[in-house]
């Protein structure tokens, strides 16, 4: 059922970058950078968010925007636009990096999980960034390397998340125990539950 919900997270990818390319158009300074990085963020943070359901809380999606607008116009200034593939993998790679280090704070864990989720999201959306760049320049990940980019993230996840995932049995109702102990007392006198003498 994780995967079911985890997965279409992909289309959040391209939604926001349509968003951002209609709201600013091309993105060629730091500050348009830092607004459509965060266009993009709150879009996929949202989607995750949803998909993760009571997993997390809406610090996700805050976070996820926040961190994806920063990475992004790091990633301008530093290597400029992204309309090579280098270009494309590097800002994939360093905005990853910024969005996992903030969304593993967020998972609650000993800091080598989060150091983990960092990397995962760095690495995935790196790798992503390269293929993204096939059919033009994209502000993080076009659709072909945003599915394989929550592919992967989610199977991480799952690991990471997977004791909250298990369902607990339910407890069984206090009247319910009220009932079975009194029983017990019943069972236990002398006489058992024959009538009173």
């Amino acid at each position: 059922m994780f995967f079911l919900r985890w997965i279409p997270t992909f289309l959040a990818f391209p939604l926001g970058e349509s968003i951002a390319s209609a709201v600013l158009g091309t993105h060629r300074s730091p500050l348009t950078a830092l607004a459509a990085g965060s266009i993009v963020g709150g879009v996929v943070g949202a989607a995750q968010c949803l998909a993760l359901g009571r997993l997390v809380d809406w610090r996700w999606a805050v976070w996820t925007l926040g961190a994806t607008g920063v990475g992004c116009a790091l990633s301008l200034v530093w290597f400029g636009p992204a309309v090579t593939p280098a270009a494309a993998a590097a800002t994939a790679l360093v905005t990853g990096g910024v969005v996992g280090v903030a969304q593993g704070s967020l998972l609650r864990r000993r800091w080598r999980i989060a150091l983990a989720w960092a990397a995962t999201v760095s690495l995935s959306w790196g790798v992503a960034g390269l293929v993204g760049t096939v059919g033009g320049a994209r502000t993080v990940l076009g659709s072909n390397g945003a599915l394989g980019a929550t592919v992967v993230m989610g199977v991480v996840l799952w690991f990471v998340l997977r004791p909250r995932l298990v369902r607990r049995p339910a407890p069984p109702a206090e009247s319910s125990r009220t009932m079975d102990l009194a029983a017990s007392i019943i069972a236990a006198r002398p006489g058992g539950t024959r009538g009173h003498r």
